[in-house]
Protein backbone atom coordinates (compact mmCIF):
# COMPACT_ATOMS: atom_id res chain seq x y z
CA UNK A 1 0.00 0.00 0.00
CA UNK A 2 2.95 2.38 -0.57
CA UNK A 3 1.06 4.96 -2.92
CA UNK A 4 -1.65 5.73 -5.32
CA UNK A 5 -1.02 4.92 -8.80
CA UNK A 6 -4.01 7.11 -10.34
CA UNK A 7 -2.25 8.40 -12.98
CA UNK A 8 -2.42 5.02 -15.02
CA UNK A 9 -4.45 4.61 -17.80
CA UNK A 10 -5.49 0.99 -17.47
CA UNK A 11 -5.63 -1.15 -13.79
CA UNK A 12 -2.51 -3.55 -13.39
CA UNK A 13 -3.93 -6.36 -12.17
CA UNK A 14 -0.59 -8.23 -11.81
CA UNK A 15 -0.19 -7.41 -8.22
CA UNK A 16 -3.78 -7.96 -7.33
CA UNK A 17 -3.46 -11.62 -8.84
CA UNK A 18 0.05 -11.83 -7.49
CA UNK A 19 -1.25 -11.20 -3.92
CA UNK A 20 -3.95 -13.48 -4.11
CA UNK A 21 -1.60 -16.28 -5.60
CA UNK A 22 0.56 -15.78 -2.27
CA UNK A 23 -2.83 -15.58 -0.03
CA UNK A 24 -3.30 -19.25 -1.63
CA UNK A 25 -0.17 -20.61 -1.01
CA UNK A 26 -0.79 -20.22 2.77
CA UNK A 27 -4.56 -21.10 3.00
CA UNK A 28 -3.02 -24.45 1.52
CA UNK A 29 -0.25 -24.88 4.39
CA UNK A 30 -3.65 -23.89 6.86
CA UNK A 31 -5.05 -27.08 5.02
CA UNK A 32 -2.45 -29.11 6.27
CA UNK A 33 -3.12 -28.53 10.22
CA UNK A 34 -6.39 -30.20 10.51
CA UNK A 35 -5.17 -33.13 7.63
CA UNK A 36 -2.81 -33.65 10.20
CA UNK A 37 -5.27 -33.76 13.35
CA UNK A 38 -7.47 -36.14 11.49
CA UNK A 39 -4.28 -38.20 10.79
CA UNK A 40 -4.16 -38.36 14.10
CA UNK A 41 -6.96 -39.81 14.97
CA UNK A 42 -6.58 -42.16 12.39
CA UNK A 43 -10.07 -40.28 10.43
CA UNK A 44 -9.92 -40.88 6.93
CA UNK A 45 -10.91 -37.18 6.08
CA UNK A 46 -7.13 -36.08 5.96
CA UNK A 47 -6.73 -37.32 2.41
CA UNK A 48 -9.57 -34.67 1.61
CA UNK A 49 -7.82 -31.67 2.88
CA UNK A 50 -4.54 -32.68 1.68
CA UNK A 51 -6.26 -32.92 -1.95
CA UNK A 52 -7.83 -29.27 -1.34
CA UNK A 53 -4.56 -28.30 -0.14
CA UNK A 54 -2.49 -29.49 -3.38
CA UNK A 55 -5.59 -27.94 -5.77
CA UNK A 56 -5.77 -24.47 -3.75
CA UNK A 57 -1.48 -24.49 -4.36
CA UNK A 58 -1.72 -25.34 -7.60
CA UNK A 59 -3.80 -22.43 -8.58
CA UNK A 60 -1.76 -19.38 -6.28
CA UNK A 61 1.50 -21.30 -7.65
CA UNK A 62 0.18 -20.66 -11.26
CA UNK A 63 -0.59 -17.56 -10.32
CA UNK A 64 2.63 -16.47 -8.60
CA UNK A 65 4.17 -17.86 -11.52
CA UNK A 66 2.39 -15.91 -14.77
CA UNK A 67 2.46 -12.66 -12.74
CA UNK A 68 6.07 -12.48 -12.28
CA UNK A 69 7.76 -9.92 -14.07
CA UNK A 70 10.75 -9.26 -11.81
CA UNK A 71 9.99 -5.47 -11.44
CA UNK A 72 8.53 -4.37 -8.07
CA UNK A 73 4.88 -2.03 -8.35
CA UNK A 74 2.66 -0.13 -6.02
CA UNK A 75 -0.74 -0.72 -5.17
CA UNK A 76 -2.94 2.07 -6.38
CA UNK A 77 -6.30 3.35 -4.71
CA UNK A 78 -8.45 0.98 -7.25
CA UNK A 79 -6.20 -1.53 -7.28
CA UNK A 80 -6.72 -1.60 -3.17
CA UNK A 81 -10.64 -2.10 -3.99
CA UNK A 82 -10.00 -4.60 -6.14
CA UNK A 83 -7.60 -6.49 -3.92
CA UNK A 84 -9.83 -6.20 -0.97
CA UNK A 85 -12.67 -7.96 -2.45
CA UNK A 86 -10.72 -10.79 -4.25
CA UNK A 87 -9.12 -11.54 -1.43
CA UNK A 88 -12.28 -12.48 1.08
CA UNK A 89 -13.70 -14.44 -2.19
CA UNK A 90 -10.78 -16.28 -3.17
CA UNK A 91 -10.34 -17.17 0.57
CA UNK A 92 -13.81 -18.36 0.84
CA UNK A 93 -13.95 -20.22 -2.81
CA UNK A 94 -11.27 -22.09 -2.06
CA UNK A 95 -11.52 -22.42 1.82
CA UNK A 96 -14.58 -24.58 0.77
CA UNK A 97 -13.01 -27.11 -0.73
CA UNK A 98 -12.21 -29.20 2.59
CA UNK A 99 -15.90 -28.88 3.76
CA UNK A 100 -17.03 -31.11 0.38
CA UNK A 101 -15.43 -33.75 1.79
CA UNK A 102 -18.55 -33.62 4.39
CA UNK A 103 -20.73 -34.22 1.71
CA UNK A 104 -22.05 -30.70 1.29
CA UNK A 105 -22.68 -29.56 -2.34
CA UNK A 106 -20.73 -26.49 -3.20
CA UNK A 107 -23.32 -24.37 -2.35
CA UNK A 108 -23.46 -25.29 1.50
CA UNK A 109 -19.86 -25.55 1.08
CA UNK A 110 -19.11 -21.90 0.42
CA UNK A 111 -21.69 -20.57 2.34
CA UNK A 112 -20.18 -22.11 5.51
CA UNK A 113 -16.69 -21.13 4.42
CA UNK A 114 -17.44 -17.15 3.45
CA UNK A 115 -19.79 -17.73 7.17
CA UNK A 116 -16.52 -18.49 8.33
CA UNK A 117 -13.97 -16.19 6.77
CA UNK A 118 -16.36 -13.34 7.51
CA UNK A 119 -16.62 -14.23 11.07
CA UNK A 120 -20.91 -14.21 10.61
CA UNK A 121 -20.49 -17.54 12.25
CA UNK A 122 -23.80 -18.86 10.30
CA UNK A 123 -23.98 -22.44 9.66
CA UNK A 124 -25.65 -25.08 7.11
CA UNK A 125 -24.01 -28.04 9.00
CA UNK A 126 -26.33 -30.39 11.17
CA UNK A 127 -24.64 -33.31 13.69
CA UNK A 128 -21.61 -31.06 14.35
CA UNK A 129 -21.18 -33.12 17.64
CA UNK A 130 -20.67 -36.50 15.47
CA UNK A 131 -18.25 -34.29 12.73
CA UNK A 132 -14.86 -34.95 11.70
CA UNK A 133 -12.08 -33.37 14.26
CA UNK A 134 -10.39 -31.88 11.20
CA UNK A 135 -13.41 -30.33 9.80
CA UNK A 136 -14.34 -29.12 13.19
CA UNK A 137 -10.74 -27.37 13.32
CA UNK A 138 -11.17 -25.61 10.15
CA UNK A 139 -14.34 -24.23 10.73
CA UNK A 140 -12.50 -22.69 13.75
CA UNK A 141 -9.45 -21.88 11.44
CA UNK A 142 -11.24 -20.08 8.78
CA UNK A 143 -12.75 -18.20 11.36
CA UNK A 144 -9.27 -17.04 13.33
CA UNK A 145 -7.67 -16.13 10.16
CA UNK A 146 -10.45 -14.10 9.05
CA UNK A 147 -10.48 -12.10 12.47
CA UNK A 148 -6.91 -11.10 12.09
CA UNK A 149 -7.68 -10.33 8.81
CA UNK A 150 -10.08 -7.65 9.39
CA UNK A 151 -8.11 -6.18 12.33
CA UNK A 152 -5.04 -5.18 9.74
CA UNK A 153 -7.42 -4.59 6.94
CA UNK A 154 -9.37 -1.90 9.51
CA UNK A 155 -6.50 -0.31 10.71
CA UNK A 156 -4.30 -0.29 7.51
CA UNK A 157 -6.26 -0.49 4.34
CA UNK A 158 -9.79 1.20 5.16
CA UNK A 159 -8.56 4.49 6.46
CA UNK A 160 -6.86 4.61 3.13
CA UNK A 161 -9.78 3.78 1.23
CA UNK A 162 -12.04 6.60 2.82
CA UNK A 163 -14.82 4.33 3.28
CA UNK A 164 -17.94 5.43 5.67
CA UNK A 165 -16.11 7.43 7.82
CA UNK A 166 -13.21 5.09 8.26
CA UNK A 167 -11.02 8.24 7.49
CA UNK A 168 -11.52 9.15 11.15
CA UNK A 169 -8.91 6.53 12.44
CA UNK A 170 -5.98 7.85 9.67
CA UNK A 171 -4.98 9.18 13.11
CA UNK A 172 -3.93 5.72 14.48
CA UNK A 173 -2.76 4.02 11.51
CA UNK A 174 -2.01 6.48 8.28
CA UNK A 175 1.10 7.30 7.23
CA UNK A 176 -0.23 10.89 6.62
CA UNK A 177 -0.65 11.56 10.24
CA UNK A 178 0.52 10.63 13.54
CA UNK A 179 1.02 7.42 13.66
CA UNK A 180 1.17 4.58 16.32
CA UNK A 181 4.18 2.82 14.91
CA UNK A 182 6.34 3.53 12.48
CA UNK A 183 4.98 1.56 9.51
CA UNK A 184 2.70 -1.09 8.53
CA UNK A 185 4.61 -4.06 9.12
CA UNK A 186 5.13 -3.71 12.79
CA UNK A 187 1.82 -2.55 13.43
CA UNK A 188 0.25 -5.74 11.69
CA UNK A 189 3.56 -7.86 14.00
CA UNK A 190 1.87 -6.14 16.82
CA UNK A 191 -1.45 -7.13 16.37
CA UNK A 192 -0.66 -11.01 14.90
CA UNK A 193 1.40 -11.23 18.42
CA UNK A 194 -1.76 -9.43 20.35
CA UNK A 195 -4.41 -11.76 18.48
CA UNK A 196 -1.87 -15.06 19.38
CA UNK A 197 -1.62 -13.71 22.94
CA UNK A 198 -5.19 -13.33 23.57
CA UNK A 199 -6.25 -17.04 21.73
CA UNK A 200 -3.57 -18.82 23.92
CA UNK A 201 -5.05 -16.77 26.99
CA UNK A 202 -8.66 -17.65 26.19
CA UNK A 203 -7.63 -21.62 25.55
CA UNK A 204 -6.08 -21.91 28.87
CA UNK A 205 -9.46 -19.98 30.52
CA UNK A 206 -11.79 -22.27 28.82
CA UNK A 207 -9.41 -25.53 30.03
CA UNK A 208 -9.76 -24.15 33.55
CA UNK A 209 -13.01 -24.34 33.40
CA UNK A 210 -13.68 -27.86 32.07
CA UNK A 211 -13.79 -28.05 28.39
CA UNK A 212 -11.65 -30.73 26.33
CA UNK A 213 -8.27 -29.61 25.08
CA UNK A 214 -10.12 -29.53 21.41
CA UNK A 215 -12.76 -27.93 22.19
CA UNK A 216 -11.20 -24.80 24.39
CA UNK A 217 -8.60 -24.18 21.28
CA UNK A 218 -11.39 -24.35 18.72
CA UNK A 219 -13.88 -21.67 20.62
CA UNK A 220 -11.01 -19.53 21.62
CA UNK A 221 -9.91 -19.22 18.11
CA UNK A 222 -13.71 -18.38 17.29
CA UNK A 223 -14.46 -16.08 20.27
CA UNK A 224 -11.49 -13.95 19.93
CA UNK A 225 -12.37 -13.80 16.17
CA UNK A 226 -15.66 -12.88 17.19
CA UNK A 227 -17.15 -15.81 15.26
CA UNK A 228 -18.86 -18.44 17.25
CA UNK A 229 -18.87 -21.35 15.20
CA UNK A 230 -18.78 -24.13 17.90
CA UNK A 231 -17.86 -27.90 17.90
CA UNK A 232 -21.97 -28.62 19.03
CA UNK A 233 -25.05 -28.04 17.81
CA UNK A 234 -26.21 -27.07 20.85
CA UNK A 235 -23.81 -23.68 20.46
CA UNK A 236 -22.08 -22.73 24.14
CA UNK A 237 -25.20 -24.29 26.09
CA UNK A 238 -23.29 -27.34 25.65
CA UNK A 239 -20.91 -26.44 28.50
CA UNK A 240 -22.65 -26.40 31.28
CA UNK A 241 -19.96 -24.40 33.53
CA UNK A 242 -21.14 -20.83 34.39
CA UNK A 243 -17.34 -20.05 34.69
CA UNK A 244 -17.12 -20.70 31.00
CA UNK A 245 -19.79 -18.24 29.67
CA UNK A 246 -18.19 -15.44 32.41
CA UNK A 247 -14.95 -16.24 30.13
CA UNK A 248 -16.37 -16.72 27.01
CA UNK A 249 -17.98 -13.05 27.82
CA UNK A 250 -14.56 -11.53 28.71
CA UNK A 251 -13.38 -12.46 25.42
CA UNK A 252 -15.49 -11.83 23.08
CA UNK A 253 -15.90 -8.28 24.57
CA UNK A 254 -11.70 -8.66 24.03
CA UNK A 255 -12.25 -9.05 20.51
CA UNK A 256 -14.64 -6.61 19.60
CA UNK A 257 -12.40 -3.59 21.51
CA UNK A 258 -9.20 -1.74 19.62
CA UNK A 259 -6.54 -4.06 18.78
CA UNK A 260 -4.61 -0.55 18.29
CA UNK A 261 -5.56 0.61 21.85
CA UNK A 262 -3.62 -3.27 23.20
CA UNK A 263 -0.28 -1.96 21.30
CA UNK A 264 -0.87 1.29 22.99
CA UNK A 265 -1.35 -0.25 26.85
CA UNK A 266 1.29 -3.11 25.81
CA UNK A 267 4.08 -0.02 25.13
CA UNK A 268 3.57 1.84 28.37
CA UNK A 269 0.06 3.37 28.11
CA UNK A 270 -2.40 1.65 30.34
CA UNK A 271 -5.31 4.12 30.80
CA UNK A 272 -5.15 3.67 26.94
CA UNK A 273 -8.40 1.12 26.62
CA UNK A 274 -10.97 3.16 28.73
CA UNK A 275 -9.50 6.49 27.18
CA UNK A 276 -11.04 5.44 23.98
CA UNK A 277 -14.63 6.96 23.65
CA UNK A 278 -15.85 3.80 21.36
CA UNK A 279 -14.24 1.51 24.20
CA UNK A 280 -16.25 4.01 26.84
CA UNK A 281 -19.26 3.65 24.48
CA UNK A 282 -19.42 0.24 24.00
CA UNK A 283 -18.94 -0.79 27.79
CA UNK A 284 -21.65 1.85 28.73
CA UNK A 285 -24.46 0.42 26.47
CA UNK A 286 -23.90 -3.14 27.17
CA UNK A 287 -23.87 -2.52 31.55
CA UNK A 288 -27.60 -0.45 30.40
CA UNK A 289 -28.60 -3.29 28.09
CA UNK A 290 -27.51 -6.12 30.39
CA UNK A 291 -29.19 -4.07 33.08
CA UNK A 292 -32.34 -4.02 31.49
CA UNK A 293 -32.83 -7.58 29.73
CA UNK A 294 -31.49 -9.02 33.43
CA UNK A 295 -34.74 -7.18 35.40
CA UNK A 296 -36.65 -8.24 31.94
CA UNK A 297 -35.86 -12.15 32.85
CA UNK A 298 -35.90 -11.99 36.48
CA UNK A 299 -39.77 -10.44 36.52
CA UNK A 300 -41.12 -12.51 33.77
CA UNK A 301 -39.17 -16.02 33.96
CA UNK A 302 -38.38 -18.24 37.00
CA UNK A 303 -34.72 -17.86 36.58
CA UNK A 304 -33.18 -16.10 39.71
CA UNK A 305 -31.15 -12.76 39.47
CA UNK A 306 -27.70 -14.22 39.48
CA UNK A 307 -28.88 -16.76 36.27
CA UNK A 308 -30.81 -14.11 34.82
CA UNK A 309 -27.25 -11.72 34.85
CA UNK A 310 -25.57 -14.60 33.32
CA UNK A 311 -27.85 -15.09 29.93
CA UNK A 312 -28.55 -11.63 29.73
CA UNK A 313 -24.82 -11.14 29.57
CA UNK A 314 -23.68 -13.81 27.92
CA UNK A 315 -26.20 -13.66 25.03
CA UNK A 316 -26.22 -9.55 24.53
CA UNK A 317 -22.55 -9.68 24.02
CA UNK A 318 -22.40 -12.43 21.64
CA UNK A 319 -24.79 -10.79 19.71
CA UNK A 320 -23.90 -7.37 20.24
CA UNK A 321 -19.94 -8.19 19.14
CA UNK A 322 -20.95 -9.86 16.65
CA UNK A 323 -19.95 -13.73 17.93
CA UNK A 324 -22.88 -15.57 17.67
CA UNK A 325 -22.70 -18.09 20.35
CA UNK A 326 -26.18 -18.52 22.59
CA UNK A 327 -26.73 -20.24 25.88
CA UNK A 328 -30.52 -20.32 25.43
CA UNK A 329 -33.54 -19.74 22.90
CA UNK A 330 -33.83 -15.78 23.48
CA UNK A 331 -36.37 -16.04 21.10
CA UNK A 332 -38.34 -17.85 23.73
CA UNK A 333 -37.81 -14.75 25.92
CA UNK A 334 -40.97 -12.54 25.17
CA UNK A 335 -41.91 -10.07 22.50
CA UNK A 336 -40.08 -7.37 24.38
CA UNK A 337 -36.67 -9.61 24.32
CA UNK A 338 -36.82 -10.85 20.54
CA UNK A 339 -37.32 -6.76 19.59
CA UNK A 340 -34.43 -6.06 21.56
CA UNK A 341 -32.23 -8.72 19.99
CA UNK A 342 -33.57 -7.37 16.58
CA UNK A 343 -31.75 -4.01 17.79
CA UNK A 344 -28.98 -5.17 19.40
CA UNK A 345 -27.73 -7.45 15.51
CA UNK A 346 -27.20 -3.81 14.03
CA UNK A 347 -24.88 -2.34 17.08
CA UNK A 348 -21.88 -3.75 16.46
CA UNK A 349 -18.34 -3.49 18.02
CA UNK A 350 -15.39 -1.31 17.57
CA UNK A 351 -13.55 -0.35 14.13
CA UNK A 352 -10.46 -1.78 14.53
CA UNK A 353 -11.58 -4.98 16.43
CA UNK A 354 -12.88 -8.18 14.81
CA UNK A 355 -16.17 -7.42 15.40
CA UNK A 356 -18.48 -6.53 12.50
CA UNK A 357 -22.00 -4.58 12.79
CA UNK A 358 -22.23 -1.00 11.69
CA UNK A 359 -19.89 0.10 14.63
CA UNK A 360 -19.80 2.11 17.84
CA UNK A 361 -18.53 4.91 16.51
CA UNK A 362 -20.88 5.44 13.41
CA UNK A 363 -23.76 5.58 16.37
CA UNK A 364 -21.40 7.90 18.07
CA UNK A 365 -20.78 10.28 15.31
CA UNK A 366 -25.05 10.00 14.56
CA UNK A 367 -25.64 11.10 17.95
CA UNK A 368 -23.00 14.00 17.72
CA UNK A 369 -24.50 15.18 14.04
CA UNK A 370 -28.32 14.77 15.55
CA UNK A 371 -27.79 16.48 18.38
CA UNK A 372 -25.92 19.17 16.50
CA UNK A 373 -28.46 19.67 14.63
CA UNK A 374 -31.36 19.67 17.72
CA UNK A 375 -28.88 22.69 19.06
CA UNK A 376 -29.15 24.81 15.66
CA UNK A 377 -32.92 24.20 15.22
CA UNK A 378 -33.29 25.79 18.73
CA UNK A 379 -30.43 28.61 17.95
CA UNK A 380 -30.32 28.85 14.07
CA UNK A 381 -27.15 31.31 14.50
CA UNK A 382 -25.14 28.83 16.97
CA UNK A 383 -22.13 27.46 15.61
CA UNK A 384 -21.96 23.86 16.86
CA UNK A 385 -18.17 22.02 16.42
CA UNK A 386 -18.48 18.03 15.86
CA UNK A 387 -16.05 16.73 18.51
CA UNK A 388 -15.59 13.43 18.83
CA UNK A 389 -12.94 12.19 21.14
CA UNK A 390 -11.55 15.06 21.88
CA UNK A 391 -10.81 16.71 18.26
CA UNK A 392 -12.97 18.01 16.23
CA UNK A 393 -14.71 15.59 13.22
CA UNK A 394 -13.16 15.55 9.62
CA UNK A 395 -15.94 17.53 7.38
CA UNK A 396 -16.20 14.61 4.99
CA UNK A 397 -16.22 11.84 7.96
CA UNK A 398 -20.02 12.80 8.61
CA UNK A 399 -21.53 12.33 5.57
CA UNK A 400 -19.36 9.19 4.68
CA UNK A 401 -20.99 7.81 7.93
CA UNK A 402 -24.57 9.22 7.18
CA UNK A 403 -23.91 7.63 3.45
CA UNK A 404 -22.94 4.66 5.06
CA UNK A 405 -25.94 4.21 7.84
CA UNK A 406 -28.36 4.83 4.76
CA UNK A 407 -26.73 1.96 2.42
CA UNK A 408 -26.74 -0.22 5.54
CA UNK A 409 -30.15 -0.25 6.01
CA UNK A 410 -30.92 0.54 2.48
CA UNK A 411 -29.10 -3.06 1.59
CA UNK A 412 -31.06 -4.92 4.77
CA UNK A 413 -34.24 -3.69 3.26
CA UNK A 414 -33.46 -4.93 -0.25
CA UNK A 415 -32.18 -8.22 0.88
CA UNK A 416 -35.17 -8.56 3.13
CA UNK A 417 -37.65 -8.01 0.14
CA UNK A 418 -35.67 -10.40 -1.99
CA UNK A 419 -35.75 -13.31 0.75
CA UNK A 420 -39.36 -12.77 1.29
CA UNK A 421 -39.67 -13.36 -2.38
CA UNK A 422 -38.36 -16.56 -1.91
CA UNK A 423 -41.05 -17.59 0.60
CA UNK A 424 -39.59 -16.70 3.87
CA UNK A 425 -41.68 -15.19 6.55
CA UNK A 426 -40.67 -11.63 7.70
CA UNK A 427 -39.20 -12.35 10.89
CA UNK A 428 -37.15 -14.49 8.91
CA UNK A 429 -36.21 -12.52 6.20
CA UNK A 430 -35.41 -9.51 7.81
CA UNK A 431 -33.28 -11.03 10.71
CA UNK A 432 -30.97 -13.21 8.16
CA UNK A 433 -30.28 -10.10 5.97
CA UNK A 434 -29.77 -8.00 9.10
CA UNK A 435 -27.54 -10.96 10.82
CA UNK A 436 -25.55 -11.42 7.62
CA UNK A 437 -24.95 -7.87 6.91
CA UNK A 438 -23.82 -7.44 10.40
CA UNK A 439 -22.15 -10.70 10.59
CA UNK A 440 -23.72 -11.69 13.61
CA UNK A 441 -24.37 -16.02 13.02
CA UNK A 442 -27.93 -16.90 14.29
CA UNK A 443 -31.44 -14.55 13.26
CA UNK A 444 -34.57 -14.69 14.75
CA UNK A 445 -37.47 -16.90 14.70
CA UNK A 446 -37.46 -21.30 14.68
CA UNK A 447 -35.83 -21.67 11.60
CA UNK A 448 -32.47 -19.57 11.65
CA UNK A 449 -33.09 -18.39 15.26
CA UNK A 450 -30.26 -19.55 17.87
CA UNK A 451 -32.13 -22.86 18.59
CA UNK A 452 -31.63 -23.62 14.27
CA UNK A 453 -29.92 -23.02 11.53
CA UNK A 454 -29.59 -22.45 7.82
CA UNK A 455 -29.02 -25.30 6.41
CA UNK A 456 -33.11 -25.28 5.15
CA UNK A 457 -32.69 -22.07 3.25
CA UNK A 458 -33.38 -22.49 -0.59
CA UNK A 459 -30.16 -22.68 -2.54
CA UNK A 460 -30.76 -18.90 -4.32
CA UNK A 461 -31.16 -17.96 -0.27
CA UNK A 462 -28.01 -19.07 0.35
CA UNK A 463 -26.08 -17.39 -2.38
CA UNK A 464 -28.04 -14.17 -1.36
CA UNK A 465 -26.56 -14.26 2.27
CA UNK A 466 -22.91 -14.93 1.08
CA UNK A 467 -23.60 -12.05 -0.77
CA UNK A 468 -24.80 -9.84 2.27
CA UNK A 469 -21.83 -11.94 4.16
CA UNK A 470 -19.13 -10.20 2.14
CA UNK A 471 -20.74 -6.91 1.73
CA UNK A 472 -20.99 -7.02 5.58
CA UNK A 473 -17.66 -7.61 6.54
CA UNK A 474 -15.96 -5.30 3.97
CA UNK A 475 -18.12 -2.15 5.13
CA UNK A 476 -20.43 -2.64 1.68
CA UNK A 477 -18.79 0.16 0.01
CA UNK A 478 -15.42 -1.66 -0.46
CA UNK A 479 -17.94 -3.55 -2.72
CA UNK A 480 -20.54 -1.57 -4.07
CA UNK A 481 -17.88 1.02 -5.75
CA UNK A 482 -16.48 -2.23 -7.98
CA UNK A 483 -20.16 -1.98 -9.41
CA UNK A 484 -20.32 1.34 -10.55
CA UNK A 485 -19.21 1.54 -14.56
CA UNK A 486 -17.10 4.62 -13.39
CA UNK A 487 -14.78 2.84 -11.26
CA UNK A 488 -13.81 1.20 -14.50
CA UNK A 489 -13.44 4.19 -16.57
CA UNK A 490 -9.81 5.42 -17.44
Amino acid sequence: MAGTSESRSVIEFRPILRVVGYLLIGLAALMLIPAAVDAGFANPDWKVFITAAAATAFVGGALIASTSGGQSFDLGLKQAFLLTAACWLAMAAFGALPLLGLGLDYTDAFFEAISGITTTGSTVIVGLDASPPGILLWRSLLQWVGGVGIVVMAIVILPFLRIGGMQLFQTESSERAEKVLPNVFQLATWITMLYIFLTVACIVAYVVTGMSLFDAICHAMTTLSTGGYSTHDASFSYFTNPAAHWAATVFMLAGAFPFVVYIKMARGHPKALWQNPQVRGLVRFLLLSVGAMTLWLYFTTSDGLWTALRLSAFNIVSVVTTTGFATADYGQWGALAVGAFLMLIFVGGCTGSTAGGMKVYRHQVLWIVIRAQLLRLASPRRVVPLVYGGRILPEDVPASVLAFTAVFMATVALFTVLLGAMGLDLVTALSASATAISNVGPGLGPIIGPAGNFATLPDAGKWLLSIAMLLGRLEIFTVLVLLDPQFWRT
